[in-house]
Parts: C-alpha cells; sequence; structure tokens
C-alpha cells in the first residue's frame, strides 16, 4: 500500500495527520509524488478550515509488521 500522508493545522493551533491510501498495483510512489498536489488540492477543498503544512508519499506500514 502506498500513502499520501497530509499533515494540516487549524487556526487554533490543533495539528492532524491524515493518510490517504492507494493500493500499490495501481500507484507507485512516484505516482503519488507527482499526483499528490492535487489529492492535496481536493483534500483541502473538502476541509477548508485545515491549513496543510507539509505532505509526502510512503509505503503504508501492513498490521503486525515488525517496526
Amino acid at each position: 500500500m502506498i500513502e499520501l500522508v497530509i499533515a494540516a493545522c487549524l487556526a487554533t493551533g490543533e495539528c492532524k495527520e491524515t493518510k490517504l491510501t492507494y493500493d500499490a498495483r495501481d500507484v507507485s510512489l512516484m505516482t503519488c509524488l507527482v499526483a499528490g498536489q492535487s489529492e492535496i488540492a481536493r483534500w483541502q477543498q473538502r476541509h477548508p478550515a485545515w491549513q496543510v503544512k507539509r505532505w509526502h508519499c510512503g509505503v503504508a506500514r501492513q498490521l503486525g509488521e515488525a517496526i
């Protein structure tokens, strides 16, 4: 699984991370990086109170995987 991780904050200072997960058979890390900005723009439109501070793409951890 590939995930797009968005770190966003409210004006009050409350911050959170949101993870959008994609099947690795459909989306590569490079695709996530290239298409990430448009995905973030759509997320921002649906969550106007939140301001995106940073984002990155990575391989999602599997449940039960050793750290």
